[in-house]
């Protein structure tokens, strides 16, 4: 009974925090709709303006959609993506220039490069924008939908009783050893001992098992393997992840170890090899669906020319309708072995009254904690796949970050229960030296570099990692001084960030140095590439536009990723270079002080990493501190 009041106790707590992020998220969107001018909006990625509104038409689903173009500002990063709710407005005439919104909510359906599909709440609406007269935008409206999700799903598992949603929740919660099958190990030579491990606890696992994966150490390679195992004893699965991107990533590496996926909800990145497995691609080619199409075509050209005595023909289709989307449904999901998508997304209607006995969550340590209970009332086990040492989950309430809602699931589970944790202790991405600083710091030692890349390098006789400081006379690109005591930030805006213009140019004068070295002909013929890291989305913009401004750069633009920590987690590249933007006299770094987030940015790279910083800032943090001491140990070995 104590560990029932336990959990229970701890999941209200969830739930008040989660109000307070709600709460904070929702007043932080009324103030920045209000306050914030279109040219922010769009530099900040949440809006397109202007717009060029293209066709209409109704989905596979029977949905009237539109596409529109964004037609500016092409180069800035944005932050549309699949599920995310819309909202489309205009400028007013007037001598004010206000924001006028137009008075519905729409849906992405996906983006692909500046094209944007949107769902609408009713088909009259696209007549109404096509022939508006106005320019348009469209903007991220506030989403109450997965918080509303996650809301239901800690209210279910709270009052869970007797059933398997409440065993987890206090297995989950308590010190009680988790249960597992016994059998003599299956061997996988082709995996390293860490990996045929946690494929073999995942199998043994009756409730839970964590798969604790570093960077480099082959996480996906395993959660493949051990999802095709599972389904060698199970019909079906359940595979989840926080994002649509996650998710496509793994559905993508099931499909190509010849697993038939389903993929709820469609992908962000929109090509060939991901529409085939959607939801919406595989009912649209179902034999069945002609007719279904023409059924829902009819139905529609009756209701608009409104004829008397149509009422019973329209019933009679109607019924057509639902027997014929039952079938393909049926169809669909019966040839599947995995069913793919978002936490939120297993929500979906698509999904109700549907049972799995296995559940995977990727990037779990990335997945609050009540978003992970949405899909867990469908299931009788589950298995996290992660690193609660890399990204965390994204908290915009500081009250809510200190009451705990950062601490997911995951991390919990890998507190209470660290005998279903298996560490992958072999990397296969970066040099040696790279790996050793990070692996020391996180991962206690434990992370070993395969010997086939222990030395790989650009270079002979380079040194993989190093800090160049950027302290010093600080002065901005046209020349000017704008600093004597040599530090360089600068601050651009209310939630929009920092930004380092001497360290930015500095940043580029270093890479082009280097890869100088290279030689232009062996970049292009190797293929060489190379990612350009900043925590500042605003260092992140300016950089790009730098970039787009050097004349060097432009045989090697296909080769070159400028993007935030967040935008390369999971991404590798042979050569990064992090700029770390902070310096000032008071040794302020903010959220740098989130390690997590600097090891993903320090592990991105497979043979060379540059660090650009202020170490006079930087090294009042002792992280930051250890790490210029062994960049400049390593310089000196070289030296010596």
């Amino acid at each position: 009974m104590n560990k029932y009041i336990s959990a229970t106790a701890a999941l209200l707590k969830q739930r008040q925090l989660l109000q307070i992020e709600y709460n904070t998220e929702k007043e932080a969107y009324r103030c920045q709709t209000q306050s914030m001018g279109i040219s922010r909006k769009v530099k900040r990625g949440d809006a397109w303006f202007p717009l060029q509104v293209g066709r209409s038409y109704y989905n596979s689903l029977n949905q009237p959609v539109i596409e529109v173009t964004r037609t500016a500002d092409q180069e800035i990063s944005h932050n549309f993506e699949y599920g995310k709710p819309v909202v489309f407005f205009y400028i007013t005439d007037d001598a004010k220039q206000q924001i006028a919104y137009l008075k519905f909510t729409a849906q992405v359906s996906y983006v692909e490069g500046d094209k944007m599909v949107i769902v609408l709440p009713d088909g009259l609406h696209a007549v109404d924008l096509q022939q508006s007269g106005k320019t348009l935008g469209v903007q991220l409206f506030f989403d109450e939908t997965s918080y509303r999700l996650m809301f239901n799903a800690l209210d279910k598992v709270i009052n869970a009783k007797g059933n398997r949603l409440a065993y987890l929740r206090d297995l989950f919660y308590s010190n009680t050893p988790a249960k597992q099958f016994t059998f003599d190990p299956v061997s996988f030579p082709w995996l390293n001992p860490s990996q045929e491990k946690a494929v073999n606890e995942v199998l043994r696992a009756k409730d839970v098992a964590v798969v604790h994966g570093p960077p480099g150490t082959g996480k996906t390679t395993t959660l493949v393997e051990a999802i095709n195992e599972v389904l060698m004893r199970e019909s079906q699965v359940l595979v989840c992840a926080q994002s649509n991107m996650a998710v496509d990533w793994i559905s993508e590496k099931l499909v190509d170890r010849g697993i038939n996926v389903l993929r709820i909800g469609n992908p962000t990145r929109v090509n060939d090899k991901m529409l085939a497995f959607t939801y919406e691609r595989r009912f649209a080619d179902h034999p069945d669906y002609p007719e279904l199409w023409a059924v829902r075509k009819t139905i529609r050209q009756i209701r608009q020319h409104r004829a008397a005595n149509t009422h019973q023909k329209i019933e009679r289709l109607k019924s057509r309708e639902t027997e014929l989307c039952l079938r393909i449904n049926a169809d669909v999901f019966g040839q599947a072995r995995v069913i793919a998508c978002t936490l939120t997304g297993s929500a979906s209607r698509l999904l109700e009254g549907q049972k799995f006995t296995t559940l995977f969550i990727d990037e779990a340590a990335q997945a609050l904690e009540a978003a992970c209970w949405i899909p867990m009332k469908r299931v009788t086990r589950v298995v996290f796949a992660g690193d609660h040492c890399q990204l965390p989950a994204t908290i915009k309430s500081m009250e809510a970050l200190r009451g705990g809602l950062g601490k997911t699931l995951m991390e919990r589970i890998v507190e209470n229960k660290p005998e279903v944790v298996t560490l992958l202790t072999v990397q296969y991405r970066m040099n040696e030296q790279i790996m050793r600083f990070s692996g020391h710091w996180f991962y206690h030692d434990q992370v070993t570099t395969a010997p086939q890349i222990k030395f790989r390098g650009v270079l002979d006789y380079d040194v993989p990692i190093e800090w160049i400081n950027t302290h010093g006379e600080v002065t901005e690109p046209d020349g000017n001084d704008t600093a004597a005591d040599g530090y360089g930030e600068s601050y651009v805006g209310e939630n929009f960030g920092r930004v380092n213009r001497h360290e930015a140019a500095l940043t580029l004068d270093v890479l082009q140095a280097y890869l100088t070295k290279v030689g232009k002909q062996r970049i292009l013929d190797e293929h060489i590439d190379v990612g350009i890291i900043s925590p500042y989305r605003a260092q992140v913009q300016y950089l790009s536009k730098l970039i787009r401004q050097k004349e060097f750069f432009k045989p090697f633009r296909r080769f070159i990723t400028v993007n935030t920590v967040d935008g390369f987690q999971g991404q590798e590249r042979d050569i990064i270079i992090v700029s770390m933007v902070r310096s000032n006299a008071n040794g302020e770094i903010g959220f740098l002080r989130d390690l997590r987030r600097m090891n993903v940015a320090i592990t991105r790279a497979r043979m060379k990493l540059i660090i650009m910083g202020d170490a006079e800032t930087l090294t009042h943090n002792d992280f930051y501190r250890q790490l210029w001491l062994y960049t400049q140990q390593l310089q000196q070995t070289i030296i010596d």
